[in-house]
């Protein structure tokens, strides 16, 4: 199982920005490149007061800040000289952290999408988008936004697709902010399949791919979540992609690279499972030779001879 795909966390709400500038982003997508990579996702195009395109809707709803670069029309440069694939992640206004609530983040999209692909839709990499609100379980108002706003996606880019990368809300779902690791009240395996079940019921012809986050639960436990995950799938109709996190959350320290041990056992579980893509949050900060992170050069390394090991069966 080959990692083909990764976000591009450009808002870094919970991990050190990297300031980085164009001639460092066109050398991350050409290590991308030479490992597979062939889809970068924006994470989310803004969140709360900082964006990543000049968005006069955004500035003027939310009082959002004008911002330095263009970053969304960038990346677009830089998926089409590498011959890649951009989904843009929608915007995130920081009302559902606040209530619990994800329909006000229907209005905040509605303009955001029709902006964006009248902006910056006729790039020949722009091919498709994430609907950038995570959840893990049954939450207020989450299949009408997710439906919503997948089908006006569609509507506008004449069918492009759109997924979506909740979480499962394992014994590790714990709040970046939190100093703990773990938590005792984790969802088990049958409630997952029913709440998720309903919700992928709902979201049928508006949703094309559900990429379940793979670190909130533990290693052991991964066959058996990832087999469920592609039975609803499949029952609904989506794709079944992992988001392998290259990111270590066992560690004290939140967040640093994941040791690669754990990586492999993650994507062979996928493998497994014959889930149809992998995707990583992600390469910039945990993966990338020149990443703020001595180590995530190194965890390159160990991927790149992986790739090669699985070259020569």
């Amino acid at each position: 199982m080959k990692i083909t795909g990764t976000f591009l966390d450009e808002i870094s709400h919970d991990i050190p920005h990297q300031n980085w500038g164009r001639e460092e982003w066109d050398r991350d997508f050409s290590y991308m490149k030479a490992i597979g990579i062939d889809t970068v996702i924006l994470i989310r195009s803004g969140y709360r007061r900082f964006i990543t395109y000049p968005s006069p809707y955004l500035q003027k709803e939310f009082g959002c800040y004008q911002p330095p670069v263009d970053l969304v029309e960038m990346y677009l440069q830089l998926a089409d000289k590498y011959g890649m694939k951009f989904y843009f992640g929608l915007y995130d206004s920081g009302l559902y952290w606040d209530t619990g609530n994800l329909s006000p983040e229907i209005d905040s999209n509605r303009f955001v999408i029709d902006e964006v692909w009248q902006k910056y839709g006729h790039y020949k990499s722009f091919g498709g988008w994430y609907l950038s609100m995570e959840i893990s379980r049954r939450t207020k108002g989450a299949t009408e936004a997710f439906r919503t706003l997948g089908l006006q996606c569609k509507d506008v880019s004449k069918g492009l697709p759109t997924f979506i990368s909740p979480w499962i809300d394992g014994k590790k779902a714990v709040m970046a902010a939190s100093g703990s690791l773990t938590k005792e009240d984790a969802v088990s395996l049958s409630e997952h399949e029913k709440e998720w079940s309903e919700i992928f019921d709902g979201v049928q012809g508006a949703v094309d791919a559900v990429a379940f986050q793979d670190g909130h639960i533990d290693y052991h436990e991964l066959e058996d979540f990832f087999a469920v995950n592609k039975s609803m799938a499949d029952k609904y109709g989506l794709q079944c992609w992992t988001n392998a996190e290259s990111f270590d959350r066992d560690m004290p320290i939140k967040f640093l690279p994941i040791k690669f041990e754990k990586l492999r056992l993650k994507l062979e579980a996928a493998r497994k499972a014959g889930y149809e893509k992998a995707i990583t949050f992600e390469f910039s900060h945990f993966m990338s030779p020149q990443s703020a992170y001595l180590q995530a050069g190194h965890l390159y390394n160990r991927y790149k001879e992986y790739l090669e090991q699985l070259a020569h069966g």
